[in-house]
């Protein structure tokens, strides 16, 4: 999307907006699915986040060949408000009386089990994490962006993308090893000791899926 094309959607051309919603709809909610969990929280996500630019796309400047750092940058903080109001909603429904005992379903779960712990344990994971390295993690590995429009994105400096990332990879192999080991953190173990076999291997994995 060139200067050209910037300069529309700022007019409100809505066939240039058109063009950026195709462009970009898929990378909004990759974004935002890998953050909740929720794929219906997704679409609601991409749906606030293109609203939002719309409002806001007089803001949108000439930097550059793409608007991915000024649109991811919409969408974190979209998700950010969609996920406080959807706590708010689980903390009212969690006072209301328990529903019914669903029927158990876990024997068409059996071969899906081990792949599911992963996936949770990562999820669990990046909940550990602080809100600035999740982020800045989400942005560049999962959502593609550079160095540099990460940190457009997220209004810090290139240097502390960095070094944001450096040090959240290590703490996120760290994290999730110890939520596949039983989501409690290990006894500190001496210099140059392996964890076993089977949970390294989990934990390549997981490794592969937050690539």
């Amino acid at each position: 999307m060139n200067q050209t094309m910037h300069a529309r959607v700022r007019a409100g051309d809505p066939d240039a907006f058109r063009e950026l919603f195709q462009s970009y709809a898929g990378l909004v909610y990759g974004y935002a699915a890998r953050a909740t969990g929720d794929l219906s929280l997704a679409e609601d996500v991409v749906s606030l986040c293109f609203l939002e630019a719309w409002r806001l796309r007089e803001r949108l400047r000439d930097e550059g060949d793409t608007p991915r750092p000024w649109l991811m940058g919409i969408a974190v903080n979209v998700l950010r408000n969609t996920s406080r109001a959807k706590r708010r909603h689980q903390q009212a429904m969690a006072r209301l009386p328990p529903p019914p005992v669903a029927p158990d379903f876990s024997d068409e779960l059996v071969g899906r089990l081990a792949d599911a712990e992963q996936l949770a344990a990562v999820k669990r994971a990046l909940g550990r994490l602080t809100k600035g390295e999740r982020q800045t993690f989400m942005l560049h590995v999962w959502s593609g962006l550079s160095y540099v429009e990460t940190a457009q994105a997220l209004g810090i400096r290139v240097g502390t993308v960095r070094s944001r990332l450096s040090r959240t990879r290590t703490r996120l192999r760290r994290l999730a090893a110890e939520e596949l080991a039983g989501n409690n953190p290990e006894p500190a173990r001496r210099r140059g000791q392996l964890p076993d076999d089977r949970r390294l291997l989990a934990v390549r994995s997981i490794e592969e899926r937050t690539r």
